[in-house]
């Protein structure tokens, strides 16, 4: 291992953080703000924006496994930056069509390049910081997913006024090709040196009676979020008047909150240790899924929208710290496994709110779905053994 300037930390930091906000921030979530712009523009349903959020989150799982299967750094190196600029394209199509099945296909192959860069580009940085002795900093690449989030709030409400349909992803794509471009030529300048040792650790089995009970808690996180960060800006047009900042802010608090508490959850996470810490995290997160449902109005949209957006990015470097503080030399393999679960967990959420509403079903009330898998998600990360030591998992990669 070798130590590295803090320029080119900060530049592996960058390149990592940026293709986050590309493919998540713009790509993915852009889309939860622009729901309720896009139905009073008349060009979807309710029903239609659920089942284009189901493709979108079938084409991440997909993504995801066709990480493993390019897992190779060769292979990496042609497959990430392909991926990252597909993306970006991909966002860019979807203001130049309104035919539905047509954006079927666009938000299908948005989730595979969106699951491919996610697992990829994070896994590549921390690789590099690795080498460079600077493991601890890894977790701040999770600034592109909060940082993009807060972007997609304002790329969907600032011009609002001023576009119409498909052309509302136009500010997002704009934004997206050339961050997309950046982040392509940052993260091809991280050489990384062989690792002879890595192949003389000892295998050892991902499902066992340690991590099994962090993985079924990992599903349900995936399944209980996924349903507010889908639909809390439709949710806010139901439950408030018309008056209300709420309408255009919910998702300004989300991604605000979301942004913050990433130094908060690592901070107790170090002090108390990450799986107590993860307990907590998923209490926010029930408690934010029911203040809509709790308190009807501006403050359980406000409250949903803090704790949901303020813990869920916090439940995912949690777990995949607490993951290889239980098996700590398969690190590559339980990030692919991990995004993979909650990859397939999420996408059950829209198709089951989907069938909800067109069976007469509030939007509401499908958020019982997503408090009663965090719940799930609470006990399972009960039983999840302590780890070896708080120094362990304090310096184990986020």
């Amino acid at each position: 291992m070798t130590s590295a300037s803090s320029r080119s930390i900060v530049l592996a930091l960058l390149a990592g953080a940026s293709a986050l906000v590309v493919v998540h921030g713009l790509g993915r979530f852009a889309f939860t703000p622009l729901l309720p712009h896009l139905i009073a523009d008349g060009l979807l349903s309710l029903e239609q924006g659920a089942r284009l959020a189901t493709w979108n989150y079938v084409g991440y799982l997909l993504g995801a496994l066709l990480a493993l299967a390019l897992s190779a750094p060769a292979r990496m190196r042609v497959a990430l930056p392909v991926a990252l600029l597909l993306n970006a394209a991909l966002t860019l199509a979807q203001g130049f069509t309104e035919d539905f099945q047509s954006l079927l296909g666009l938000r299908l192959a948005n989730g595979i390049s969106n699951g491919l860069v996610f697992v990829q580009a994070p896994a590549l940085v921390l690789e590099w910081l690795a080498q460079h002795r600077s493991t601890r900093l890894s977790g701040l690449i999770y600034l592109g997913l909060g940082g993009g989030l807060l972007l997609s709030s304002g790329v969907a409400d600032w011009p609002a006024a001023w576009l119409d349909g498909a052309q509302r992803w136009w500010p997002a794509a704009a934004l997206a090709l050339p961050l997309a471009l950046l982040s392509a030529w940052l993260l091809a300048r991280l050489e990384l040196q062989p690792q002879a040792s890595a192949t003389q650790q000892p295998a050892t089995a991902l499902f066992d009676r340690a991590s099994t009970p962090l993985f079924l808690a990992y599903a349900g996180a995936g399944l209980g979020y996924i349903l507010p960060m889908t639909f809390l800006p439709a949710l806010a047009r139901e439950q408030l008047p018309a008056d209300s900042a709420l309408l255009s802010g919910a998702w300004w608090w989300t991604a605000s909150a979301s942004l913050v508490s990433i130094a908060l959850w690592n901070r107790l996470g170090a002090r108390l240790g990450d799986r107590r810490t993860l307990l907590f995290n998923y209490a926010a997160q029930a408690l934010g899924v029911a203040a809509p449902l709790l308190w009807p109005g501006a403050l359980g949209v406000l409250l949903c929208a803090l704790l949901v957006g303020g813990s869920f990015i916090g439940s995912v470097f949690l777990t995949q710290r607490l993951a290889r503080s239980l098996h700590p030399h398969q690190g590559p393999r339980l990030s692919a496994a991990l995004i993979a679960l909650y990859g397939g967990s999420q996408l059950a959420g829209p198709w089951l709110a989907e069938l909800w509403l067109a069976r007469g079903g509030s939007l509401g009330q499908s958020f019982l779905l997503g408090l009663a898998a965090l719940l799930w998600a609470l006990a399972w990360s009960y039983l999840v053994p302590h780890s070896p030591t708080r120094k362990e998992t304090a310096q184990c990669p986020t």
